[in-house]
């Protein structure tokens, strides 16, 4: 990993980071993958390390890090398990709502258990009939008489954290139709009403548990709705913004861990009397590589300088997200082309990269959808 820039902190952080992906995440990789294990001690370490909150407010337990900072630390946990990494990333993701949109009681009485107080966040905004058109979602909240507060009917699809969550951010409809009819809620992992599909059976990610929520007259008290009436979507919107950031730095440290097999590899196997990584063939499959490793890089890092600065960064975390996940694809199938027959094989971890990096194109928007946003920065809107 390229240390860039950053403090002595950052540097001290990014060293615990390490060794903690080193001594508890490394070693067991390979096989909780096989196995569809999750690895919830490992968050339930993240969170007493104090690395379940870095881009939030110290006042409620966060770590205050940039997000350069906090992306960086992504892109170290999803080198050694992609489903460590992104995990972190969808609890960021499911932490912003509240974060950014609550009040000061809200944030008080919630945030702090989220950050560091070894919870675990889900993020509910896609729906069986709505993926990339978010704003067609049929989950409705309608007021409860007797309590003043909400009840949810509904169902949410491709929940990452669907099932093992301990707090959900839901979008749901309470009043008419299209994006202005969405409002957000934070509602319990163990409400009374909501429950979970068996898991997805996936091709990748197997570790991650991504599955159905459906809810049944789960009742939310009005001091959980956050923002206003409406806001929901806008609220959505903002956070994909940053979580597309976050899916951008684990594209980069995945196809960084392929391509450092890739090289020990290269300069281990031997064909026609010398070491692979002779052959200008097979020297100039690395370069390019390293290539699309660094640049995709140093295109998240200055999307987040961009948010750090309070800057517009839409347009830049969309690009970030699409080149790194496209590249992270590129990287991991030449990676097991590197390998050969033994990259096609379950004996070493590049066919599993391969497999992740399929899934990174589609998360926090299609790569398609990505398109579709930085058009939209550069010509606006399509006509109607």
């Amino acid at each position: 990993m390229a240390e860039g820039r950053g403090t002595d902190e950052a540097r001290e952080l990014f060293a615990l980071v390490r060794e903690i992906a080193r001594r508890e995440i490394a070693p067991r990789a390979a096989e909780e993958e096989a196995e569809g294990r999750f690895p919830r001690e490992v968050f339930s370490l993240l969170s007493r390390s104090g690395l379940l909150g870095l881009p939030y407010d110290p006042a409620y337990g966060g770590g205050g890090q940039p997000y350069e900072v906090y992306l960086r630390v992504l892109e170290e946990l999803a080198a050694v398990r992609l489903t460590v990494g992104l995990g972190v990333s969808v609890h960021t993701l499911s932490c912003h709502a509240l974060a950014a949109f609550g009040s000061d009681e809200q944030r008080a009485a919630h945030l702090p258990a989220m950050l560091g107080g070894g919870l675990l966040g889900a993020y509910c905004l896609s729906e069986p009939s709505a993926g990339s058109d978010a704003a067609a979602l049929r989950t409705r909240a309608v007021r409860d008489g007797d309590g003043g507060g909400w009840v949810i009917d509904g169902d949410k699809a491709w929940i990452t954290h669907g099932g093992v969550a301990d707090f959900l951010t839901v979008m749901a409809r309470t009043g008419g139709p299209g994006a202005r009819g969405i409002t957000a809620f934070l509602v319990p992992g163990d409400a009374p009403g909501l429950s979970a599909a068996p898991p997805e059976r996936k091709m990748g990610m197997k570790g991650s548990p991504t599955a159905q929520l459906r809810f049944e007259g789960v009742r939310v008290p009005d001091a959980r709705r956050l923002g206003d009436e409406g806001q929901g979507f806008a609220i959505a919107l903002a956070a994909l913004d940053a979580g597309r950031l976050g899916i951008a730095a684990c594209a980069v440290g995945l196809a960084c861990a392929a391509l450092d097999e890739a090289v020990a590899y290269a300069r281990e196997r031997r064909q026609f009397g010398r070491p692979i990584a002779d052959f200008q063939g097979l020297r100039f499959l690395l370069a390019d590589m390293a290539t699309l490793v660094e640049a995709g890089r140093a295109l998240y890092l200055s999307a987040a300088r961009l948010r750090d600065e309070g800057r517009d960064f839409g347009r830049a975390a969309a690009m970030a997200k699409l080149f790194c996940s496209d590249a992270a694809m590129k990287v991991t199938t030449d990676a097991v082309q590197v390998l050969g027959g033994y990259g096609y094989t379950a004996d070493f971890p590049v066919e599993r990269y391969l497999r992740e990096a399929k899934m990174l194109q589609i998360v926090e928007g299609t790569n398609q959808i990505q398109r579709v946003v930085i058009a939209r920065h550069l010509v606006g809107p399509e006509s109607r």
